[in-house]
């Protein structure tokens, strides 16, 4: 018997993209009064929609403030103009007038743009267009990848934008953001067009244009990572505390709270509360210099959150009005739990027979409250009417109102 060699089959390699670049010279920082005066006439002479982009410090600052604006039009070219040497942006947006903004991720830049005096009177969101023709990936440097055939680098997007002066390269990248944009929208535009998706974008967008920020949490504190290690009410007492404390002192130093004390070290601290200043010191959690400045803030925190009396501690659950988490429905409401699984059919039946994402279609909140406390009237109408009331859309409502109606009759 002789063993016979196993055939070996090449693959053919990935083809490597050509890397995108600037097709216009670098211009500038505008950050002079002149020189944003210059970029305002230029822009304000330009023709067609508005590119625009704003880069923010996320991983180092505690404020979502702009520390870069990019835009770009036709005829006017390319600005990165820094918002930090002005008061506001206010003349940036006259130039602008009505024109259409369009954004990659619209609801990233809305608030920081719009603090600095910038708001759209329309806009088009080239990353919600993509979700609406449930591309697999929606990323600026996919669509750019899809639509243009090239590479995008996107290596400084969690760069420190709030350094001053920018390096160049980090330049580069950023104009690059807005250079792709206006191309793109025409190309996304024609593909919603031709899957009849257009009427429900411009709905999207629209419902865009009064978007101030995430809803504001209800005990954000809940959210420390590794939180569910945490087994008494009195060390959720100390998270609280030092959560709070660590928030003030980011918030007034304009830090962002991970690099003043990291959540493990929260989590640590809550978990061996140590009860003096000296145990505190000598806490691993405290051998960074960064945590050793603020550790008289660390003590009295720990302090109050141990004299607290038993009925002022957290509970281990947060209260809420909504529906419980779903896994708990069987135990719970088995009616509400059948409804439950019947609605989300019919969601994601709809959502495959018109190619959209199910999250796109209707909101998974929305489906949990309605299948946990269905309106008196289970006719559509009074559906349809629900959907509008909770934000859904026109072009949503027209697809869901009668299959959800149907689908919360009990069979």
């Amino acid at each position: 018997m002789t063993n016979e060699p196993e055939e070996i089959i090449d693959e053919a390699p990935e083809p490597v993209l050509p890397r995108l670049g600037l097709r216009e010279p670098l211009t500038p920082v505008v950050d002079t009064d002149d020189a944003l005066a210059r970029a305002c006439a230029e822009i304000s002479l330009g023709e067609g929609p508005i590119a625009l982009d704003a880069e923010r410090a996320s991983g180092y600052r505690y404020s979502q403030r702009a520390y870069l604006v990019q835009v770009r039009r036709e005829g006017s070219g390319s600005w990165l103009i820094d918002p930090i040497a002005f008061p506001d942006l206010g003349e940036l947006g006259l130039a602008f007038g009505d024109a259409e903004w369009i954004l990659h991720a619209a609801t990233q830049d809305l608030p920081c743009l719009a603090e600095v005096g910038l708001r759209p009177a329309s806009l088009f969101d080239t990353e919600l267009a993509g979700r609406l023709l449930n591309l697999p990936r929606v990323g600026l440097a996919a669509l750019v990848e899809h639509y243009l055939g090239m590479s995008l680098a996107k290596e400084f997007s969690a760069a420190d934008w709030s350094t001053r002066p920018l390096p160049e390269p980090w330049l580069e990248y950023a104009a690059l953001d807005v250079e792709v944009l206006l191309e793109l929208r025409e190309l996304v535009l024609a593909d919603l067009k031709a899957a009849g998706k257009d009427g429900w974008a411009r709905e999207e967008f629209d419902a865009l244009l009064s978007f101030t920020g995430p809803p504001e949490r209800k005990d954000p504190w809940r959210r420390t990572s590794s939180i569910h290690k945490i087994r008494s009410r009195r060390a959720l007492a100390i998270v609280r505390a030092l959560w709070h404390t660590r928030d003030e002192i980011a918030a007034d130093r304009d830090i962002t709270p991970g690099r003043i004390l990291p959540d493990a070290s929260i989590v640590s601290l809550a978990t061996h509360a140590p009860d003096s200043f000296t145990a505190l010191k000598n806490d691993p959690t405290m051998r960074r210099r960064g945590p050793r400045r603020f550790l008289d803030d660390w003590f009295d925190a720990i302090e109050e959150a141990l004299g607290l009396p038993e009925d002022e501690l957290p509970t281990s659950g947060q209260r809420s009005d909504g529906p419980p988490p779903p896994r708990a429905w069987a135990d719970k409401d088995p009616v509400a739990a059948a409804r439950l699984v019947r609605v989300r059919a019919e969601v994601t039946r709809i959502a495959e027979q018109y190619n959209v994402p199910a999250e796109n279609l209707i909101g998974p909140a929305i489906v949990r409250a309605l299948a946990w406390q269905p309106p008196s009237d289970l006719d559509p109408a009074s559906i349809a009417e629900e959907l509008r009331e909770r934000g859904s859309r026109n072009w949503q409502i027209e697809l869901v109102a009668a299959p959800i109606a149907a689908a919360l009759i009990d069979p």
